[in-house]
């Protein structure tokens, strides 16, 4: 039953995300949550490993709350649940793309799909912040740092232009010195 949940979970995730893994957070936390696979903090900490393990987040995810659900069996499952939906609509796409890629309602309707997908990272990062206390004033030092390495991380990354492997370094630095 668990395997069964966990494939078709992540194979509808799959087919009907749009905007790539980040998209996918809140529809993530919403089947773990339904399911109990595991806690907000849980899931919390598995996105983090996820993001910052090489490969796709959606895929780390799947395979990480895989492996925690059912094991190596849930993993492969998992995995092969949220990749198989991509491999078939770029298949179907590719069939159709040559000949309808500027048709008009093609472009208005992928130009259109662009701020729900900024949309649902948004949330994704607010439900998150939210899971993990960020906003709560009885950790109000830890609130204002968190954000602090978060605005500046995100200065270093689009202004100064830095190489991201530095800003997960330097972010790394501070947190040890701020929170050991």
């Amino acid at each position: 039953m668990v395997l069964w949940e966990l494939f078709r979970t992540f194979f509808f995730m799959g087919f009907f995300s749009f905007g790539g893994g980040y998209a996918m957070m809140p529809f993530i936390n919403a089947a773990v949550t339904k399911y109990g696979w595991m806690s907000s903090e849980q899931l919390t900490n598995m996105i983090a490993i996820a993001g910052m393990s090489p490969g796709p987040i959606a895929a780390n995810s799947a395979i990480l709350i895989g492996y925690s659900t059912a094991g190596i069996i849930g993993a492969i499952l998992a995995a092969v649940a949220i990749l198989l939906p991509s491999v078939i609509l770029v298949l179907i796409a590719a069939a159709f793309f040559v000949k309808w890629h500027h048709h008009p309602l093609a472009a208005a309707m992928l130009y259109g799909l662009k701020p729900l997908v900024t949309s649902l990272i948004i949330f994704a990062a607010i439900s998150f912040a939210k899971s993990n206390h960020l906003a709560a004033f009885d950790i109000f030092f830890r609130s204002i740092s968190l954000w602090l390495i978060f605005v500046l991380s995100l200065f270093a990354l689009l202004k100064l232009r830095w190489n991201p492997i530095y800003v997960i370094v330097l972010s790394g630095l501070i947190g040890i010195t701020l929170y050991s």
